[in-house]
């Protein structure tokens, strides 16, 4: 995987509650390793792991919504919009695949 040298300013708000959500995802993880630390039943764990699962999800959604208002829609702006449309086809068959 190949990081990005670009970076986006978030405002406060949005910040926080993407580090929130992260938080409380990490938080079932970690949930999820004492269930298996002690020997709860596979049921159980499955349906948090798609629980978190789910919570990812959505977190991915967020950033994908605010993507594209903002960074798709200023290239286009910019002329730069069929380079920013590829790259948000392949992050949506990404998160499709997952």
């Amino acid at each position: 995987m190949s990081e990005s040298l670009r970076h986006v300013h978030r405002n406060l708000d949005e910040k926080k509650m993407l580090q929130n959500r992260l938080k409380r995802i990490e938080g079932q993880v970690r949930g999820i390793q004492k269930m298996v630390d002690d020997d709860r039943y596979c049921a159980d764990i499955l349906i948090q792991l798609t629980a978190v699962s789910s919570a990812l999800k959505q977190v991915g959604l967020t950033l994908l919504e605010k993507h594209t208002h903002h960074c798709v829609a200023d290239a286009i702006k910019s002329g730069d919009g069929d380079d920013a449309i590829e790259e948000l086809m392949k992050i949506v068959n990404q998160l499709v695949k997952t």
